[in-house]
């Protein structure tokens, strides 16, 4: 089925509705937001940390060998900008900013500590045991 024209006007002014599958008219396969919002290569591993306890900057930074502090920045934004981490700035010298999540952002603990639970479980079953990562 085709969507209205002011259906499909409506989907391209929100970004991330843009990602959506359109299965009819009025169904729409909500997987895709959560993969919209979680996704990218850091995102999952910055909330997990978050899930543990607030986080300074830097923290974080330790936390995730192999981050560049852009990307590091990029990815913290986006998780402000979709409600699941928190930005809270201190007015002193140096500045101190920590970041955690907010109740939305509390909401993805289930769903993280299902992943790492899956991810235990399947691991060793889905590779090669005598092939280093």
């Amino acid at each position: 089925m085709e969507l209205l024209k002011s259906q499909k006007q409506a989907f391209r002014s929100e970004m991330w509705k843009a990602c959506f599958i359109v299965v009819t008219e009025k169904e729409i396969c909500y997987v895709t937001y959560p993969q919209y919002v979680i996704g990218g290569r850091w995102k999952i591993v910055i909330l997990w940390h978050l899930s543990l306890g607030t986080k300074r900057f830097n923290e974080l930074q330790r936390l995730l060998p192999g981050v560049s502090k852009g990307m590091l920045t990029n990815q913290l934004r986006e998780l402000e900008k979709d409600n699941l981490a928190h930005r809270e700035v201190y007015k002193e010298v140096p500045p101190k900013v920590e970041y955690s999540l907010t109740p939305t952002g509390q909401t993805l603990i289930p769903i993280l500590k299902s992943m790492a639970e899956w991810g235990e479980q399947h691991y060793n079953a889905s590779r090669n045991v005598n092939q280093p990562l």
